[in-house]
């Protein structure tokens, strides 16, 4: 008999016993049950390690699940709001949606690889932004003049400028107008459209987007109604290709 077998034996035998024959068994068979069951715990503290996992996993699975029931409550909003802006074909058979803050490293190490994914599929892919805009107030403000600039047609340009600014001296508002004239982009034109309902209202409705599927970190990914949280590109890979074939 193995030791998780033992164990559950005698935690089912101590839950299977009705509340009126644990009374009349008495105090002492109670606790002599108990103390079998301590003293094996202490002889074999490994188990209490494998429990601890096994409840992980089963919490893991649970989360897993609550977060595809709120990704297929929101999939219109996620892959086909007019507002974002996206790389790839629009009738492409994989949509991946990528929550991002342009002062994440990781998101920053994963651009070139996500902008990228609708030429590694041959156009089956389609990866839609969601601007998060969460570590800084310098965030928020490259967020807004990304979308503005996406308004000049130079979503893209912008988008990858912003992501090679230097976490430590860049974002102030001269770096973001210097990516802007290199991209070129009507600087002042931006800056007004930074200010705009319209685009506010895009960064915003993304960011409330992210609570109602309570995402709390960046890169977030989505593929169907899978979630990948951080750059894990492995994964999502894994997860394209099985979308694909199926």
């Amino acid at each position: 008999m193995t030791r998780t077998f033992s164990m559950a034996l005698a935690a089912t035998a101590i839950a299977l016993t009705p509340a009126c024959a644990q009374s009349e068994v008495g105090a002492a068979d109670k606790a002599a049950i108990e103390k079998v069951v301590y003293d094996y715990i202490m002889a074999n503290p490994e188990i209490v390690e494998e429990a601890l996992i096994k409840l992980g996993e089963q919490r893991d699975a649970e989360e897993a699940e609550q977060a595809r029931l709120a990704i297929a409550d929101n999939l219109d909003a996620l892959a086909n709001n007019p507002a974002d802006y996206s790389v790839g074909p629009a009738d492409a058979a994989i949509t991946v949606v990528e929550f991002f803050d342009y002062r994440c490293g990781f998101c920053k190490r994963s651009a070139d690889w996500a902008t990228a994914l609708p030429d590694q599929y041959d156009n089956q892919v389609r990866v839609v932004f969601k601007e998060l805009p969460i570590l800084s107030t310098e965030s928020e403000k490259a967020a807004l003049a990304a979308i503005a600039a996406g308004k000049q047609g130079k979503y893209i340009e912008m988008h990858m400028g912003l992501m090679e600014l230097d976490n430590g001296s860049g974002f102030g508002p001269d770096q973001i107008d210097a990516v802007a004239e290199a991209a070129g982009i009507d600087v002042n034109k931006m800056r007004a459209d930074m200010q705009s309902i319209e685009v506010q209202k895009t960064v915003s409705d993304a960011k409330g987007l992210a609570r109602d599927l309570a995402i709390s970190g960046t890169p977030y990914f989505i593929v169907g109604t899978e979630a990948v949280s951080g750059a894990d590109t492995q994964r999502v890979e894994a997860l394209i290709e099985a979308a694909l074939e199926s």
